[in-house]
C-alpha cells in the first residue's frame, strides 16, 4: 500500500510539474508574441512617419511668375551674360539696387554702423575699381551698382536675385506623390479652371534635389534652398564633436582608471555627469546664453557657430563620459595584469592596451551623442540661432541649422513651404545616417583590428 501511495504522489507530482512547465511555456510565448507586436507597431509607425514625409517631398506643383520675364527681356535669363543680368537688377530693382548691394554685401547693420565709409572698406572680398570703391552706399549711381553686381554675383546668383526680388514666382498649390498619381485627372482641371491662377503651370517638382542642397535661403518657396543651414549644421556639429570628444574620454579615462572614488569631490563630480544626462537641453542653451554668448563675447564673438557648437559639447558631455566609463569598465582586467607584468606604466597601459580595447563601446556612445545634437533646436534657439541667412555662414558669423529651418518652414502659411521642409527632414535623416555609418565603420575597424 505505501508503494502504490508512492507511486500515486509521484504521478501526481509529475502532471503538477508537466502543467507548470506547461504553463511556463505558454506565458512565455504571449509574452514572445507580444514583444513581436511591438516590434511590428514601431516599424509600421515609423514606415507611416516615412511615408508622409517623403509623400510631400515629391508630386506636382501649380507655379506663376507674378511679373513675366518677357515684361523687362526678350530672351529667357538662362540666355543672358553678366552684364545683362546685372543691367536687369539695376533696372528693376528700387534705387537701383543699393537696397541688395546694402543686404547682401555689406549688412545693414555695418552699414548702419559706417555710413560715410567707402564701398572698398565696406565689402569685403570683392575688387572694386578705384572710382567705386572710393564712394559712399548713398553715393552709388546706376552704373556703379552695375559695376558692382557684375564683380561681387556669379550669373546664377544673379538669376536666382530676378527670379526672387523681381519675378517673384509664387506657388499656388501642391499635391503629394500620391495625389499626383491617382488625382492627376482632377488637378489638371482644377489648373485650368481657376480664374485667379491665368498664366499658371503646373509642373512636376522633386523638391530635394541638387539645387535645393546649393541655393540659398529666400522668401520664395520654388527657389528656396538650404546651402546655409547645411553648412551651418555640419559645422557645428564637427566643432561639437571636436571638443566634445577628447574632453568626454579624458574625463572617463581619470574616472575609471585613475580615480578611486574614496574622495567626496570624485564622487560628487561621478553623480553630477550621471544627473547632468538628463537635464532639459533648454538648460544648456541657457548656460550657453550666459557663459559662451555674453560672459565669452571677446573669445566667440557673440551668436555664432562657436557658441553654439561649445553649448551642444556640454549638452553630449554626459553621454560620452558615461557611455566612455561603461567601455573602459567592461575591459577585462587581464588585459591590464598582463601590461603591467610586461613592465608598462599605468599611462602606457591605458593608452595602448585599455583604450584601444573600449574604442568601440566609446564610439558608440559618440554616435549617441551626435544624434542627440544634430536634431536639437531648443538650445540654439536661446543663444540665438538665425531663421533665415543667405549668406554661407563661418565659425564667427551668424547661423542657422537644419533642425531651425525645418521648424520655421513648417510652421509658415505660404504654399511651397511644408514641402521644403519636408526635403530638409529628408535630408537631416540623410546627414545623420551618414554621421552614423561613418562612425560604425570605425567602430568595426577597431573591433576587427583588436581580433587580429
Amino acid at each position: 500500500m505505501a508503494t502504490m501511495s508512492t507511486a500515486r504522489e509521484r504521478v501526481k507530482d509529475e502532471a503538477k510539474f508537466t502543467a507548470g512547465l506547461r504553463n511556463r511555456h505558454l506565458r512565455g510565448q504571449i509574452w514572445m508574441r507580444f514583444f513581436q507586436a511591438a516590434i511590428l507597431l514601431g516599424l509600421l509607425a515609423l514606415i507611416t512617419l516615412m511615408f508622409n514625409v517623403v509623400n510631400r517631398v515629391y508630386g506636382l506643383t501649380a507655379v506663376r511668375d507674378a511679373v513675366p520675364v518677357s515684361t523687362f527681356s526678350d530672351r529667357p535669363l538662362e540666355e543672358l551674360n553678366a552684364s545683362e543680368l546685372a543691367g536687369i537688377l539695376v533696372a528693376q530693382l528700387p534705387s537701383g539696387g543699393r537696397v541688395l548691394v546694402r543686404d547682401s554685401l555689406i549688412g545693414q547693420e555695418n552699414y548702419n554702423n559706417n555710413r560715410e565709409a567707402p564701398l572698398s572698406q565696406l565689402i569685403q572680398g570683392v575688387t572694386l575699381p578705384d572710382d567705386v570703391g572710393a564712394l559712399t552706399l548713398a553715393q552709388l549711381q546706376p552704373e556703379n551698382t552695375q559695376v558692382i553686381f557684375e564683380n561681387a554675383f556669379t550669373p546664377e546668383d544673379m538669376r536666382l536675385t530676378i527670379i526672387t526680388d523681381i519675378v517673384g514666382r509664387e506657388v499656388l498649390e501642391s499635391w503629394t506623390w500620391s495625389e499626383s498619381l491617382f488625382n492627376r485627372a482632377a488637378i489638371d482641371e482644377k489648373v485650368a479652371s481657376t480664374a485667379d491662377w491665368e498664366g499658371a503651370q503646373l509642373e512636376w517638382r522633386s523638391w530635394l534635389n541638387f539645387s535645393f542642397l546649393t541655393s540659398r535661403m529666400t522668401t520664395v518657396a520654388s527657389e528656396s534652398g538650404v546651402r546655409a543651414a547645411l553648412l551651418g549644421s555640419l559645422l557645428t556639429i564637427f566643432l561639437t564633436v571636436v571638443v566634445a570628444f577628447p574632453l568626454g574620454v579624458g574625463t572617463a579615462i581619470y574616472l575609471q582608471e585613475y580615480s578611486t572614488g574614496d574622495h567626496w569631490f570624485e564622487r560628487l563630480i561621478e553623480t553630477n555627469i550621471r544627473n547632468l544626462a538628463g537635464v532639459p537641453s533648454i538648460i544648456y542653451g541657457l548656460l550657453g546664453l550666459a557663459i559662451f554668448v555674453r560672459a565669452l563675447e571677446g573669445i566667440t564673438q557673440g551668436r555664432t557657430i562657436i557658441s553654439a557648437a561649445l553649448t551642444m559639447a556640454l549638452l553630449i558631455l554626459p553621454v560620452i563620459i558615461i557611455n566612455a566609463q561603461e567601455a573602459l569598465r567592461a575591459v577585462p582586467p587581464s588585459i591590464r595584469e598582463a601590461s603591467f607584468g610586461l613592465g608598462a606604466t599605468k599611462w602606457q597601459t591605458v593608452f595602448r592596451s585599455v583604450l584601444p580595447a573600449a574604442m568601440p563601446g566609446i564610439l558608440t556612445g559618440t554616435i549617441l551623442g551626435m544624434s542627440r545634437a544634430i536634431g536639437e533646436t531648443a538650445p540654439l534657439i536661446v543663444i540665438g540661432a538665425s531663421t533665415f541667412i543667405a549668406n554661407d555662414p563661418t565659425l564667427a558669423s551668424r547661423f542657422t541649422v537644419l533642425p531651425i529651418q525645418i521648424y520655421n518652414w513648417t510652421k509658415d502659411p505660404r504654399e511651397g513651404f511644408s514641402e521644403i521642409a519636408a526635403a530638409t527632414i529628408v535630408l537631416l535623416l540623410i546627414v545623420l545616417l551618414l554621421f552614423n555609418a561613418t562612425a560604425i565603420i570605425l567602430r568595426q575597424r577597431f573591433r576587427r583590428s583588436l581580433s587580429a
